[in-house]
């Protein structure tokens, strides 16, 4: 039964723009985009008055395609994640504090 409640779950590491890494968490296959959004910005670094303010300030991609909120784990997972104790990556992209009223992001 175990082994069932993991593969209803996934495995994600964040990687941030710097080169460091939020992770790895495992999330249920049902947990949305937005929400996988949220984990990002409760773990950010705090005391950057630049740094992102909600979850439209964030974006996640993952192999290569730009994820959309209403998505969830189920529908990003890859056929490559499939490695026994491997994490899937997404790059967490940061919208720019001087582009938060534009809405090219």
């Amino acid at each position: 039964m175990a082994s069932r409640a993991v593969q209803d779950q996934l495995k994600i590491k964040f990687r941030l723009a710097d080169g460091s890494d939020i992770g790895p968490k495992l999330f249920p296959m049902a947990t949305s985009v937005t929400a996988l959004k949220e984990s990002v910005l409760a773990e950010l670094p705090k005391g950057n008055d630049d740094g992102p303010k909600t979850t439209k300030d964030v974006k996640l991609i993952c192999s290569g395609r730009i994820l959309k909120n209403h998505q969830t784990v189920a529908d990003c997972q890859s056929r490559l994640c499939g490695v026994p104790g491997g994490a899937t990556t997404m790059h967490v992209i940061i919208r720019p504090a001087f582009a938060r009223g534009m809405d090219f992001f």
